[in-house]
């Protein structure tokens, strides 16, 4: 049987990619014609054509050109071990783009940015990570602070973990309650009743004097990230709310 040779036209049909394409693969040596005529027209063989699949599933996968072409260097063998490595690596994107789905499910939904779980597994530290690198930054000086350092230093990874989730739990559901109390006075025994619930919470770990406590209600209305998470339970002012109740409860419980 004669050897089949394709033109460039051909390869075009059959594969769907660019003459153009073509043309460059051969210009830097990643996909050579078999033949060139006297007048410089291409004709590719059926390996030529092989070899040509096997780049688009190549780059299908996000591998450079220059990465294709030392794949193609290698024999077959060795191309395989490559590509089992690679697909590990397709396999913790595939994870990540799933991970990375929800939270912006969750974040289009209503869900504040610093309540989803992104950045694992990344060289960004998770949100909460950097909440508290943040808060050690703000009250790190703080004696109060240090004594909430050395009770966490007591605690496993599991146990922070589960305490972490089990607080802000518990914040989300008391500032729950106060979005039901914005028309009440921040003053108000019900309001404060609420403000020295989530002392509590707070004081799990650290005992938080007037100092602290005006610092984190003066964080909840200036800082915007606090200020989104709080629209979330209200479609009102919440943080200038919270805020106000708070200051008041330090002014009273001197």
């Amino acid at each position: 049987m004669k050897t089949q040779f394709f033109a460039v036209k051909d390869i075009v049909r059959i594969t769907g990619v660019t003459a153009r394409t073509l043309h460059f693969y051969d210009k830097i040596n990643l996909l050579k014609p078999t033949r060139l005529s006297d007048k410089g027209y291409r004709a590719y063989s059926r390996e030529d054509l092989a070899s040509l699949q096997t780049i688009l599933f190549l780059k299908e996968m996000d591998l450079s050109l220059k990465e294709i072409s030392d794949i193609m260097q290698l024999s077959k063998v060795e191309q395989l071990q490559i590509l089992k490595m690679h697909h590990q690596t397709l396999l913790a994107k595939q994870q990540r783009l799933g991970t990375i789905i929800s939270a912006l499910e969750e974040y289009v939904s209503g869900k504040e940015i610093f309540n989803l779980n992104i950045f694992n597994n990344s060289p960004i530290l998770p949100l909460q990570q950097q909440y508290s690198r943040e808060a050690k930054i703000v009250y790190g000086e703080t004696e109060k602070y240090k004594e909430y350092e050395k009770n966490l230093e007591k605690l496993s990874d599991k146990e922070k973990e589960n305490l972490s989730y089990e607080f802000a739990n518990n914040m989300e559901k008391v500032f729950k309650k106060l979005a039901k109390q914005i028309h009440t006075p921040p003053s108000s025994k019900e309001v404060q009743k609420l403000i020295s619930e989530w002392k509590s919470y707070l004081e799990q770990n650290m005992t938080c004097d007037t100092e602290i406590l005006k610092c984190i209600a003066n964080d909840y209305k200036s800082d915007k990230r606090w200020k989104n998470y709080f629209n979330q339970f209200s479609d009102e002012d919440l943080s200038e709310f919270v805020y106000l109740a708070i200051m008041y409860y330090c002014k009273t419980s001197r």
